[in-house]
């Protein structure tokens, strides 16, 4: 997350002030790259990532008495795998890298046979398949690589009537929950970052996501969200980020705007549109 964030803030230095940017772009640059060397060397022998620790993946260790909670390994996961890719590509590597290549492999190995992938740390199968297609994504891989094909067409087949989706924490015990629960602004944001990702942005699935976001936004910006998104350790607790419903839609909303064209109107200069404009590009969109 630090990465991507710090790409972003990057690309902003060399756009608007490239000749105020000096050292301080310089020492970030150096940061990044430490960051990236870092990761690389924290890369498991199966191309995915830990949370935590590489190659802590010995399932042994899970059967001792005291090994509560399934927490005595930190095994890859396909979301971490998507979000360090994101991170890479986010930099400018590319599928050749051998790094970027050995996650992808990761990353076709552990998909689900329904196009789907497993979320380690946000619920669940939702959030694995919009991290998934979010990295593949940023380091080339192309919409119609059928690792992205399938992964959009079953976050197309969860989509609930009203435009929004949601998934249980009950999915990491029965799988065939995958997908199904109330509907939540998080996880319809990141079904439709998804969606973005893979170039399905003006299409009727993010159009009705985007839809229910808009509608369901409470007077004072926030959303109702009671439902735990967040993963502690499957099958035993799960947590309410309360910043999640409302980061994911905004993030996500910011991105939709951002692939139909839609730019702030302040030229290079960080502003966004007045509350009119935003409902006219809306009302345009959405017509």
């Amino acid at each position: 997350m630090v990465l991507i964030a710090i790409s972003s803030w990057m690309k902003q230095q060399n756009i608007v002030r490239k000749d105020h940017a000096g050292r301080r772009l310089s020492r970030v640059k150096k940061a990044t790259r430490r960051g990236i060397d870092w990761l690389t060397a924290m890369q498991n022998s199966d191309g995915g990532w830990g949370a935590f620790d590489r190659n802590n993946n010995h399932e042994l260790l899970c059967k001792v008495p005291f090994a509560d909670h399934n927490a005595m390994i930190d095994p890859s996961s396909p979301d971490l795998a998507g979000r360090v890719l994101e991170a890479f590509g986010s930099l400018g590597h590319r599928v050749g890298e051998p790094v970027v290549d050995r996650a992808i492999e990761y990353l076709r190995a552990t998909q689900e046979s329904d196009g789907s992938w497993f979320g380690r740390w946000g619920v669940n199968y939702i959030y694995g398949t919009w991290q998934a297609i979010e990295g593949l994504r940023a380091v080339g891989i192309s919409r119609d690589d059928p690792l992205v094909e399938r992964g959009i067409k079953w976050l197309q087949s969860k989509q609930q009537p009203n435009g929004a989706w949601g998934e249980s924490p009950a999915s990491y015990v029965d799988p065939s929950l995958k997908g199904v629960g109330e509907p939540t602004a998080s996880q319809t944001a990141w079904a439709v970052a998804a969606l973005v990702a893979a170039g399905e942005g003006n299409s009727s699935s993010a159009r009705r996501g985007v839809q229910w976001l808009l509608t369901t936004q409470r007077p004072d910006g926030d959303w109702n969200e009671t439902a735990f998104t967040g993963t502690g350790f499957p099958k035993v607790f799960y947590l309410r980020y309360h910043y999640y419903r409302i980061s994911f839609p905004l993030i996500a909303i910011a991105r939709w705007r951002a692939s139909l064209g839609f730019e702030s109107t302040g030229q290079n200069s960080g502003q966004v549109g007045t509350r009119k404009e935003s409902s006219e590009m809306y009302e345009e969109v959405f017509a």
